[in-house]
């Protein structure tokens, strides 16, 4: 909880990485890497907040990227292995790809084909055939995914020069399902293990949860490499690293009174500020608040869909109050927008001194230059 001589150093709205909360994560993470044969790398397609890299990298072993920006500001930032992964590259992007990262992989054999020779090692996505997610929008594996290779596109010989798989197709999910994700690469690609180097199991793994079984993680890992001694092993968690350490700040601008409730006016937007708020969708903690009551609560964009439901709180809001919406470091930064020219949350760090550090503030010129 920030406390309030920290809240008034803090503009609003602002994002604020908890920097002792980061380090517990981390040590988990450092603990996996310890005990079982794998590298943990950080997902820059959930957090990117750059700033903080320097701590991150000291425990984890290098960054996955999805596009030359994000395998730029990985190498140029964060240091260690590059892996890069895309539904499809652009031709102009992939020289500088092969070159500058560790590991590029594919998604389809034919791009592969047609693409340029770097130093990077190459892999090809898999399709395990296998995804305990129900949000179709995040279920990579739904019938008819455009996203890997089938089984019966490899056949049993896998063409030269490829030397590893990816396999993506968790969300926040448990060490069962990791189990259960080898075993489905077993099943249906278990022929071809022995002609590669390396398999990379993806995101997803939410091994900073409360409720995670870091231990069976652990032996599931130790148990596959012990079949399979030759793979170096790597996980590219993004929301897991950084789960539960920020927040955002934001501020009641107008209570607007009606039979039913009263709408919170707020000077952050949830299309623009919070968008897996409407598109997973689900309703995130606040502090101080219980997810049910009579305040609805409006983002500050136009759109009239940018509310998100129904709380209560302690005590009766009042305009100038501040809301602290919890658990905002993943999936949320790299997803905002300036859509209708809403003010940007601020960035900033509550230091382990219990000192506030302001990162990065917006202004007009950074929405001007998106747009022109």
């Amino acid at each position: 909880m920030i406390n309030d001589a920290v809240m008034t150093a803090i503009p609003s709205p602002c994002f604020v990485l908890d920097e002792a909360r980061l380090e517990r994560n981390l040590q988990i993470f450092d603990r996996v890497q310890q005990a079982a044969p794998v590298k943990v790398l950080l997902a820059l397609k959930a957090y990117a907040l750059f700033h903080s890299f320097p701590l991150i990298s000291k425990t984890l072993s290098g960054a996955s990227a999805s596009s030359l920006w994000e395998a730029r500001l990985a190498a140029e930032e964060f240091g260690g292995a590059l892996h890069v992964y895309s539904p499809a590259y652009r031709d102009q992007d992939l020289p500088e790809l092969l070159d500058r990262a560790t590991h590029v992989t594919f998604n389809s054999l034919s791009q592969w084909e047609r693409s340029p020779k770097g130093s990077a090692s190459i892999g090809v996505r898999i399709n395990p055939l296998y995804s305990p997610v129900e949000t179709a929008l995040y279920n990579p594996c739904q019938p008819g995914s455009r996203l890997g290779v089938q089984p019966e596109q490899l056949g049993d010989r896998l063409p030269e020069g490829i030397s590893g798989f990816l396999s993506h197709n968790l969300c926040e999910s448990d060490s069962f399902a990791l189990e259960k994700t080898l075993q489905q690469i077993e099943q249906h690609y278990g022929h071809l293990l022995p002609q590669i180097q390396w398999l990379n199991l993806g995101g997803g793994h939410l091994m900073t949860h409360e409720n995670y079984d870091v231990d069976h993680a652990i032996a599931v890992l130790k148990a596959f490499h012990d079949r399979y001694p030759h793979l170096q092993l790597y996980l590219e968690p993004g929301s897991a690293i950084v789960w539960q350490t920020g927040d955002l700040v934001g501020t009641v601008l107008d209570l607007i009174p009606t039979s039913d409730f009263t709408h919170v006016m707020l000077d952050v937007s949830f299309t623009a500020h919070m968008p897996d708020c409407l598109e997973m969708p689900y309703q995130p903690e606040i502090e101080g608040a219980s997810q049910s009551g009579d305040y609805r609560l409006g983002g500050s964009s136009c759109l009239a869909g940018d509310f998100l439901g129904d709380y209560g709180f302690d005590r009766p809001l009042s305009i100038g109050d501040r809301l602290v919406f919890k658990d905002m470091m993943h999936y949320t930064m790299v997803k905002s927008t300036m859509f209708n020219g809403v003010a940007h949350p601020a960035i900033g760090c509550l230091k382990k001194d219990g000192s506030f550090e302001l990162w990065r503030e917006f202004g007009y010129e950074d929405y001007r230059s998106r747009v022109g």
